[in-house]
Order: C-alpha cells, then sequence, then structure tokens
C-alpha cells in the first residue's frame, strides 16, 4: 500500500517585514496571491493526498475567498487556525491531521517556487531516514558575533547550509517532536530543530537556490523575475 502523504503549509504570520499593509501570503504575484502559487505546487505533486493550509482565523474569509475558491483546489481541506507562533501554529495543523497519515510535508506558505524533484527527493530521503528537509549549501562567509558585533568565530563555510522548506518527516517522529517541545517549553524556528532535540538525526537534501521564501520587498521583486523567467522549474 503507497504511504499517505499531507502537506502543511503555515501562513498565519503577521509579515512585518515586507512592510505591506496586505498579509504577505494574500499579496499578488502575476495577479495570483502568493499562497495559491504555493499550494499549486503540491496540489499537482501526484505524492500528495491532502494539503492543510494554516492561517490566522480572522483571515479565514479572504483565504477562501481570493486564495481557494477561484482556482478549485481538490486537495485542500478545510483551513485550520493558526497559533501565536509558527511552532503552535504547525501543532494545530498536525492536531487536525487524520490517523491514516504516515508523511508530513511542512512548507512555508510564501515560498511558491518549491518544484516536484525538491518534494520527491525530500520524501524519498524521509522514507529511508525519518527525517528530511530540503537545504542549500550557504555562498557567503559567516561569522559569529557577540552582542556587541564582534566577531567570535568564522565557521567553516563548507559545512554550512541553509535550510529551506519542504521539511518531511515521519508523522508520528513530528507529533512527538511537538509534543516534548510542548512538555518542555521548547522553542525553535523550524521543525526540523525539534526533531534534533529529540535526538534524532535528520537529513540534509540538496535543494535550490530558486526556491525562495518571499520575506521582503527585494524578495518580492525577486519572486516575479523567476515567475516570468520560470527558472525554477
Amino acid at each position: 500500500m503507497r504511504s499517505q502523504v499531507c502537506t502543511l503549509i503555515p501562513a498565519a504570520g503577521k509579515g512585518h517585514r515586507m512592510k505591506h499593509a496586505v498579509k504577505k501570503p494574500y499579496l499578488k504575484l502575476a495577479q495570483k496571491p502568493i499562497l495559491t502559487h504555493t499550494i499549486q505546487r503540491f496540489e499537482q505533486n501526484s505524492a500528495v493526498d491532502a494539503i492543510f493550509v494554516i492561517v490566522d482565523e480572522t483571515d479565514f474569509a479572504a483565504c477562501y475567498a481570493t486564495v481557494l475558491e477561484p482556482y478549485a483546489f481538490t486537495k485542500v481541506q478545510p483551513l485550520v487556525a493558526g497559533g501565536a507562533t509558527r511552532q503552535a501554529s504547525v501543532q494545530n495543523g498536525l492536531s487536525a491531521l487524520p490517523a491514516d497519515i504516515d508523511f508530513v510535508i511542512v512548507h512555508d506558505g510564501v515560498r511558491p517556487f518549491v518544484t516536484d524533484e525538491t518534494i520527491f527527493a525530500c520524501l524519498a530521503a524521509a522514507d529511508e531516514y525519518g527525517a528530511a528537509v530540503a537545504a542549500v549549501p550557504v555562498k557567503d562567509t559567516i561569522k559569529v558575533a557577540n552582542q556587541d558585533c564582534f566577531v567570535l568565530e568564522t565557521p567553516v563555510r563548507e559545512r554550512l547550509w541553509a535550510v529551506q522548506t519542504p521539511q518531511v518527516f515521519r508523522k508520528s517522529l513530528l507529533v512527538e517532536a511537538h509534543q516534548i517541545a510542548q512538555q518542555r517549553q521548547l522553542t525553535a524556528t523550524d521543525d526540523a530543530a525539534l526533531v534534533e532535540q529529540l535526538g534524532f538525526p535528520v537529513k540534509l537534501v540538496h535543494g535550490n537556490y530558486e526556491n525562495l521564501k518571499i520575506t521582503t520587498p527585494v524578495d518580492l521583486q525577486i519572486a516575479a523575475a523567476l515567475l516570468e523567467n520560470q527558472t525554477f522549474e
């Protein structure tokens, strides 16, 4: 029997760095909301059985009206209310999943250029190792600084990776990681870090640099150029 795969798409953030009155997921990119573009990548992926979009509860009506209903998605389930943090939002998403799900993909709502190749590669690695995340080697030299902005050390660049999404996990592993984090009041900026805190190894899967997270106005300009040139395919 084929494994059952669900995608969680957290999109409940406030997006202050964009400095725009409209929240990031609802900003238009080539006449469609960014979040719509992201959902379409998983709607079209043959491995994905269901999609759970997680947004602020106050945005439910707007999300249905502008992001979902005009595009007749078949895999998208009823919206899930976001939490106070991204971690809480993902936990809410996990609570909404059917019992028979084997693998969970977590993917940022404002990362619309993920490819099928990356999704399939992360799923294959998660099937083998239990946890896998898309990542790319860093291009810049990284400095570790103290609170006064003096350099403490320079890590070896060849060992540094910039982590992206999708992040894929066996459902039981990710649920356990979130439960332990809640019990111990642990926080992390991504789900892989919660799994790491269990002492479980996470496999890095080589992604691509075009898998951009749209966070700032400059990112939106880059995204428009990528979409125009279709360089992410």
